[in-house]
């Protein structure tokens, strides 16, 4: 027997992995405790290969994928009945399915993130100093506006917390597949220690910032507009940050960007206010034999590459009766 984390790669699921980190090594001292990086597309598929019967498994920060969910389900039951189960999440739920049906211990809330759930959820364990980690992955999702960080934030000073949050994004970002970096990174947070003394980190946080503003230059110079969407393909960073600087640039309601990976184009969208991507991807993703989903107004999304054109085409014209409606 083991307790496997299954997190998401960026701020808020490095974060929740921490806390639950440090949870877990005092609760299970002498048990093997081990950390792997998932995400919607892959988490049955790693939950097969990393996870057996009678584990202790959390999950954090990682959406259910609507073409995998009936064998997630499944998995989630098997896991549970003959071990523990934990999962945290603020994503919208998958359609057809209320997150109060999911086998296990679910810690489920759309208005904040996944590091402020975790760290309420082992509140009493990890004790007030684990807070200002919490924060980190809050900021870093864009969440730090919620009740609780606001209180938190009172408590530590502002200026030195948003900076250490900055440095951890900034440098996950220019660490996307280091996996083993990124489990000493959440190890180093479940001691509590400050993201700016661990010197890689530091380091490759400055890189991207530079890199960034290079970034936001190219899609400057390279952007293309559709009638409702403004996209670059293989931008060189970020395809979160090229998404939204591409949505700037061309003034459409949603901007996309997108990478080749093996035989899919790998996507990341942002959108006005009033567009829904989560509910869209959702919808018409399964249609071109991709998932899709996330957060109302910023998502992603997977599409074989023989696919991605009609997709394109596809979502315009539903954005464009969003916009409409």
């Amino acid at each position: 027997m083991k307790t496997v984390l299954l997190v998401h790669g960026d701020s808020d699921g490095v974060v929740s992995g921490a806390l639950a980190y440090k949870f877990f090594t005092i609760k299970h001292k002498n048990q093997p405790l081990e950390v792997f990086f998932s995400h919607p597309a892959g988490l049955h598929v790693d939950l097969k290969e990393f996870a057996t019967p009678g584990d202790t498994i959390f999950i954090a920060d990682i959406a259910l994928s609507e073409l995998h969910l009936e064998e997630l389900m499944k998995l989630f039951k098997k896991y549970n009945d003959k071990g523990e189960l934990i999962y945290v999440d603020h994503h919208p739920e998958p359609l057809g399915v209320s997150v109060k049906e999911i086998p296990g211990t679910v810690v489920y809330d759309m208005d904040c993130s996944s590091s402020e759930l975790t760290y309420r959820f082992f509140e009493e364990q990890l004790g007030f100093e684990y807070s200002r980690v919490a924060v980190y992955g809050a900021i870093g999702d864009y969440l730090d506006e919620t009740p609780w960080v606001k209180e938190v934030l009172e408590k530590w000073d502002k200026r030195s917390v948003y900076f250490e949050a900055g440095v951890l994004s900034q440098g996950l970002e220019a660490s996307r597949k280091m996996y083993d970096f990124k489990r000493h990174v959440v190890k180093h947070l479940s001691e509590n220690k400050l993201p700016s003394s661990l010197s890689e980190l530091l380091v490759r946080a400055l890189i991207e910032s530079v890199k960034e503003e290079e970034l936001r230059i190219w899609v400057k110079q390279n952007k293309q507009s559709m009638e409702n969407i403004g996209y670059v393909i293989e931008p060189p960073g970020s395809l979160g940050r090229a998404a939204n600087y591409v949505k700037t640039y061309t003034g459409k309601p949603v901007g996309l960007a997108a990478s080749k990976h093996k035989n899919y184009y790998v996507m990341s969208l942002r959108s006005s206010r009033n567009i829904d991507l989560n509910r869209i991807l959702r919808e018409i993703a399964p249609k071109y034999h991709g998932t899709g989903g996330g957060h109302p107004f910023a998502a992603g999304a997977r599409i074989p590459i023989n696919f991605f054109r009609d997709f394109l085409i596809t979502l315009d014209k539903v954005v464009s009766n969003s916009t409409r409606g």
